[in-house]
């Protein structure tokens, strides 16, 4: 029997949703194989939690809890913490310092892929397509005619780090661009604008598999809102349709361009790779590497309609980083 730390929580705004992707973690363990452990990372307290909510603070020193008279050690790391530190390489590299496995890709592609703009650039060499873009730092001049002479309108203002949509807005008018940019300021100190394409939004996860990269069926996103922004993520205002409704050589594309950039980025783990689709052309917008876990989410979804058990996904990342 395994002991699997299921790290959650986190330090950003995504923290209640990385709650609720580790509590679906824990309830769908392997209990012939794995004792699963809730720990909550936050800036305040690194804690184990038991079924009935008592605390017990982690040792950073080994990641290690004492839990009454018992001091626990742990075999694997499941990371389930969206946003930082689970998602840009903190915690990647702590463990690997440690020298504990988790499940997650290592701490450069972590970092690589949280940074939207860094992603996009490492991979534009490879002829993978993404929207014509704008770049801003804090306290940078914002020249408005420029940004819109560049990127067009209606573009998308976005935290370069920074996942869920949170910050996000759609502009379309000249007058609503400073209060994007101020908007996303508050969830990054750096901004990425994007012209605006218009087409099909789709996701696909790609994971390894029993050993072998494994491209999921393709999600169709289909929003009430004006874009895939928080409420239509979490509070049920879009549709998500597994598998996509779209023709099977546009399938094809976009499995390609997923796995390729998998690939590329010589990837471990999870990712999930959301893409729009122009003139039958897929456009990538961003790689998250911690997806969502929870009912709701997109990769269970699709691992559902790949015939594989949430059990059984959960149990093949555990195995895999224990076999690294």
């Amino acid at each position: 029997m395994k002991n699997i730390a299921i790290i959650m929580g986190g330090y950003s705004s995504e923290f209640e949703i990385s709650l609720k992707s580790g509590n679906v973690v824990y309830q769908n363990l392997d209990s012939t194989k794995f004792k699963g452990y809730r720990i909550h990372i936050f800036k305040e307290k690194w804690v184990y939690v038991d079924d009935l909510g008592f605390e017990f603070p982690i040792d950073k020193n080994d990641f290690s809890v004492l839990v009454k008279h018992e001091q626990i050690s742990f075999d694997a790391v499941f990371n389930a913490i969206h946003g930082t530190p689970g998602e840009d390489g903190l915690m990647q590299a702590y463990f690997e310092l440690l020298n504990i496995p988790q499940t997650s890709c290592n701490y450069y592609q972590a970092a690589l892929t949280f940074n939207k703009r860094d992603l996009l650039s490492v991979l534009k060499p490879y002829g993978i397509k993404s929207a014509t873009s704008y770049y801003l730092n804090q306290g940078d001049e914002i020249f408005e005619e420029q940004i819109i002479e560049k990127v067009g309108l209606p573009c998308f203002v976005k935290p370069n780090k920074s996942g869920s949509s949170f910050g996000i807005s759609k502009v379309k008018t000249k007058d609503e661009l400073l209060i994007a940019i101020v908007n996303a300021y508050k969830e990054d100190n750096e901004i990425i604008i994007e012209s605006f394409l218009d087409g099909t939004e789709v996701s696909v996860g790609v994971i390894n598999y029993k050993g072998k990269i494994t491209v999921l069926p393709i999600t169709e996103i289909v929003s009430e809102n004006d874009f895939f922004d928080y409420e239509a993520k979490y509070l049920g205002k879009s549709q998500e349709i597994t598998p996509a409704r779209i023709s099977d050589d546009v399938a094809q594309k976009v499995r390609t361009v997923a796995k390729k950039a998998y690939e590329i980025l010589k990837m471990t783990g999870f990712s999930r790779s959301e893409f729009i689709l122009v003139n039958d052309e897929p456009f990538m917008l961003e790689m998250n590497t911690i997806p969502g876990l929870t009912t709701e989410s997109l990769i269970p979804q699709q691992a559902k309609e790949a015939g594989i058990s949430l059990e059984e996904l959960f149990s093949n990342a555990i195995e895999l980083a224990l076999n690294k």
